[in-house]
């Protein structure tokens, strides 16, 4: 079963940290027939990671895509970024049990990986998994609900 839904693209976003892992999911993506937008950056060239979570969060948080990608160098900065809109559960996830779980347990709505801390190989296991594991719901209801939102 996919989370994917037919009428949204998946959004991308990296900072130059993450852009090369990045192209090589876009690319993954492309020969699966899954759309997605990109939201940047476009280039290795160093920039801010914010300037792209931003806009990616947003479209994940207005329902304009589902679900998101993130990356940057260690993960964190854009896991931390994209977690401050209230609609957003970003997971940062280096295994594929994580996304696994962060699927399962936390309905995440956003993949974050650490692209320089992970091969392109592992990476596109875990964007696999969770693309494809479901929210089980039931318990871990009640836990999400907790999350506060404005």
């Amino acid at each position: 079963m996919s989370i994917l839904q037919k009428d949204k693209k998946v959004a991308l976003c990296s900072d130059h940290a993450g852009y090369e892992l990045k192209s090589v999911i876009e690319s993954w993506l492309e020969s699966r027939g899954i759309g997605f937008e990109d939201f940047g950056t476009h280039s290795s060239e160093s920039c801010d990671y914010a300037d792209f979570a931003h806009p990616c969060a947003a479209a994940v948080e207005e329902g304009k895509c589902y679900p998101g990608i993130a990356m940057c160098g260690s993960g964190n900065g854009i896991a931390m970024t994209l977690n401050k809109h209230q609609g957003i559960r970003a997971a940062l996830c280096w295994t594929v049990e994580l996304a696994r779980l962060a699927r399962q347990h936390n309905d995440a709505n956003v993949l974050v990986l650490p692209a320089r801390f992970i091969p392109a190989e592992l990476a596109l296991e875990i964007v696999g998994t969770f693309l494809e594991t479901p929210f089980e719901g039931g318990r871990h209801i009640a836990r999400i609900t907790k999350i506060p939102v404005k």
